[in-house]
């Protein structure tokens, strides 16, 4: 450990100013201006930290690309539209959007492409991997920046659980929450804190030692998503892997090369991750004036917009493919892979819209 590496700097600050919540914890991991994980040197792919669905296969941003087409064919086809991605990562989703997003007539005519992104070493493999698609991205930074004087279709995969969540423990003699504090030689370790404010009590019931997961970033995106398809019209489509309902849970994890680590091994050099609270992000966006769906694993909505019948057609011009296409499938569907695990819900406006994948 080097002098400078972000686990020392945290261990300096924290036996100064006392223990950090895991919230803050993760934050400073993913997002440290010299040593965050995102902000420094981020890894995806196979040859990077971990992989996500658009890089398991050209199916799913495809029919992301086709999600979104049909969404603005149900607005009324409206000449302008923005179209929107938050986290694009390395750029292959919304690239394979776009060019699957050519058999819509006037779709991409219609867009303003915007695409949400802190990361200055992502927006740069990001302008690479578009640098001949169909359109051209204007990056910004936050919800905020994007404009309401035309309709906006929003994609965000896997972006929940980069916002992280503050632990409460129940124990035997009340609620904790925990913390990451530092030993007498440095190193970080988990302990427990009374409770502060921003902690309210879950209305089910939890055993000692359960914790209870709250996530005030997670919530604040979903009220800002409801306020601007409110504002807007418009409809936001949210993939992530997570809770569909209220429940308990320590889902903190961290990933660096495909192997799950100790999240205080190694500050900034793997990716942190907490489940998506999609009850909690739903409602939030309904108190701010949007409507929303239910959730869908993705293997289900994923078959509702027709991979089964895109992987068909992979298979009829490739047939020499056809194990790898089945094998990619697999992977985005099958229940015991990201099928269920991962969840599909979407932010709308107005009432009257039907989003693409829940027609029933």
């Amino acid at each position: 450990m080097t002098r400078d590496s972000l686990k020392a700097r945290l261990a300096r600050e924290i036996a100064l100013s006392g223990p950090i919540t895991v919230a803050d914890y993760v934050t400073r991991c993913l997002h440290d201006p010299a040593g965050g994980y995102y902000a420094a040197h981020p890894a995806l792919g196979a040859g990077g930290d971990f992989i996500t669905a658009p890089l398991v296969s050209q199916m799913f941003g495809e029919l992301i690309g086709l999600w979104a087409a049909e969404t603005w064919n149900r607005l009324g086809a409206p000449e302008r539209v923005r179209l929107v991605e938050v986290g694009p990562g390395d750029g292959t989703l919304i690239g394979d959007a776009l060019r699957a997003a050519r058999l819509a007539p006037g779709f991409l005519e219609a867009c303003d492409l915007v695409l949400i992104e802190p990361s200055g070493p992502l927006r740069a493999q990001q302008a690479r991997a578009l640098a001949g698609a169909d359109l051209q991205p204007r990056w910004v930074r936050g919800l905020d920046a994007v404009e309401t004087d035309a309709p906006v279709i929003l994609i965000a995969n896997e972006v929940l659980d980069c916002m992280p969540a503050r632990q409460f423990v129940r124990t035997e003699g009340g609620w904790a929450e925990r913390r990451v504090g530092v030993t007498d030689d440095g190193g970080l370790v988990f302990g427990l804190t009374g409770v502060t404010a921003g902690f309210a009590r879950p209305d089910f019931d939890m055993a000692p030692g359960e914790v209870l997961e709250i996530s005030d970033q997670q919530a604040a995106f979903g009220r800002d998503l409801g306020a601007l398809m409110r504002q807007a019209s418009g409809a936001a489509l949210l993939i992530d892997y997570g809770r569909a309902r209220p429940e308990a849970g320590d889902t903190l994890q961290a990933l660096r090369r495909h192997h799950k680590v100790d999240p205080l091994e190694v500050p900034g050099e793997a990716d942190l991750t907490q489940w998506a609270d999609f009850p909690q992000v739903l409602e939030a966006a309904v108190r701010a004036g949007a409507d929303v769906t239910g959730c869908l694993g993705q293997g289900e909505f994923l078959r509702r917009l027709g991979i089964d019948a895109r992987a068909d057609a992979l298979k009829t011009g490739r047939p020499d493919a056809a194990p790898v296409i089945d094998r990619q499938l697999n992977r985005l569907t099958a229940e015991d892979q990201m099928g269920t695990l991962f969840k599909a819900a979407a932010i709308f406006s107005p009432r009257s819209l039907v989003v693409p994948g829940w027609d029933s």
